[in-house]
């Protein structure tokens, strides 16, 4: 992944102070850890006429997947191999401009101590990214940055040189030139606009993102033709950031004109804040709509299989009329999470006999899993690569067979409800699948035919007309319709 910064200078201001304002030095190269790899700063050339700065950030796909952020795509077999084999290390996206960010920070917020007069000087400036992903094409690459003064080349990278017929890439090879820009400006441009291009975040996309995105679209963003596509892809398609970000650069465009406006806006958009409900998490309608089914169940000892760090055994144990209560889960760090979540090491000793965390694979058939009311997978299986299905399912079904077996996946069909996520994206990095309603219920039924189960399902959700709930959850039940009638009888 790389970027060139190159300006050209004078006599009277030698093409040289871009040191002074990058912060590093012309002569030497310096390397800055980052996160998700290595970042480099060197200068190909650096004389009074002529100076280009290069970053060069070599990537660890392994840091960046062991940080979660593998950026599941789809539910294609070889999911797991495309976490590792993919363009991050080549192509410019938030991982650069988060690089730019750390590296140049000085610059970016045009602060320069030992020469505080060169921030402010606009400079003959030219970027080039040899790889940059254009989701929206060349027409959007110069959509984003001709407004801000920037004459654009965006020439499109042809899928294979060798079979010109196959067509271009995503990628363009991206030149900015400008006479008129300041460094600060530059680099904040290409802070918001490169994810905004690349159309993805490699990190999660928390409410101070906004703040971030208001500090370097400051001067520019109020005004850009492009401002709400920039500001909800910048925030990953998040309806309620988005909104929140469109409405304080509203306030900041209309500042400078009206004070009485603004205090019009403020007031309204309080107003709105007091009174507007926030609605109930996904997760926490599919915890009560587990343990509502266990009470129908009449189940007491339940195993939670794949317990992650614990958040469904510490509602279980909320409830007496669950007196034993198991987390099964195959990483030993979400268990030491779940241990600290619970408090095991403070817990009442009649509380802490009611609740047991162990390590396990559910890969493997596994004698302490017998014998139980009910067992619960609360979106587990599609953490699963799918020839690995049938070896869960006997291990649970076939081996432990409990009475009640919980079953929740998420609905792919109601992606598309998802602001926040990109078409062609799972819900979770390590998600390997996800299905639809039909695939679902066509693998629950054959399950519990193969092991002697009936099967009903619930939606956990809204319940979309069109999409069906976000989450589907199957409830299996041990013996045959008729044999439940006859123990019934």
């Amino acid at each position: 992944m790389f970027l060139t910064i190159t300006t050209t200078g004078t006599p009277e201001r030698p093409a040289t102070d871009l040191g002074y304002l990058l912060h590093k030095h012309p002569g030497k190269s310096q390397a800055f850890s980052t996160s998700y790899g290595t970042a480099h700063v060197l200068y190909p050339e650096a004389d009074a006429d002529r100076c280009t700065a290069a970053l060069l950030l070599e990537v660890d796909a392994v840091a960046l997947v062991r940080r979660g952020k593998g950026k599941g795509r789809g539910g294609a077999p070889d999911a797991a191999l495309a976490q590792y084999v993919n363009d991050r290390p080549y192509a410019a996206s938030s991982l650069l401009a988060v690089a730019l960010s750390g590296v140049f920070s000085s610059a970016m917020r045009a602060v320069c101590t030992a020469r505080p007069e060169l921030p402010a000087q606009a400079r003959p400036l030219r970027i080039e990214v040899p790889a940059l992903p254009a989701r929206g094409g060349p027409g959007l690459v110069r959509a984003l940055f001709e407004p801000l003064g920037w004459t654009v080349t965006a020439d499109p990278v042809a899928l294979d040189s060798a079979f010109p017929e196959w067509g271009d890439s995503r990628y363009v090879r991206l030149v900015l030139e400008s006479e008129s820009l300041t460094l600060a400006e530059t680099l904040r441009h290409l802070y918001v606009l490169l994810p905004v291009l690349d159309d993805a975040k490699h990190y999660w996309v928390s409410p101070d993102e906004v703040d971030k995105l208001l500090r370097a679209g400051e001067g520019w963003l109020p005004e850009h033709p492009e401002q709400r596509l920039i500001t909800s892809r910048y925030l990953s398609r998040r309806w309620s950031l988005t909104r929140q970000a469109m409405e304080r650069l509203e306030l900041v465009r209309l500042a400078e004109s009206d004070d009485s406006a603004v205090e019009d806006i403020d007031n309204a958009v309080g107003a709105e804040a007091e009174t507007e409900e926030k609605p109930t998490p996904l997760a926490v309608q599919r915890r009560d709509a587990i343990i509502e089914a266990l009470r129908t169940a009449g189940a007491a000892r339940v195993l939670d299989l794949g317990c992650g760090q614990g958040q469904l055994v510490q509602a279980l144990l909320k409830d007496p009329g669950f007196t034993e209560i198991v987390g099964v889960d195959v990483s030993m760090r979400a268990l030491t999470i779940a241990a600290r979540r619970l408090k095991l090491d403070r817990m009442g000793e009649r509380q802490a006999s009611r609740v047991r965390l162990v390590q396990g694979s559910l890969a493997y058939t596994d004698t302490r899993l017998k014998g139980y009311d009910a067992a619960v997978l609360s979106e587990v299986i599609e953490h699963l690569d799918l020839p690995r299905l049938p070896a869960l399912e006997y291990t649970v079904f076939g081996a432990a067979r409990p009475r009640t077996v919980l079953v929740t996946t998420p609905n792919v069909e109601y992606n598309v409800r998802w602001e926040s996520l990109p078409a062609g994206h799972v819900r979770h990095g390590d998600h390997r699948f996800e299905w639809t309603r039909e695939e679902f219920r066509a693998w629950a039924a054959a399950v519990a035919e193969r092991h002697g189960y009936t099967v009903e399902f619930v939606p956990v959700g809204p319940d979309d007309p069109e999409v069906g709930p976000p989450t589907q959850m199957a409830v299996f039940t041990a013996g045959t319709p008729n044999e439940k009638e006859a123990k019934a009888a």
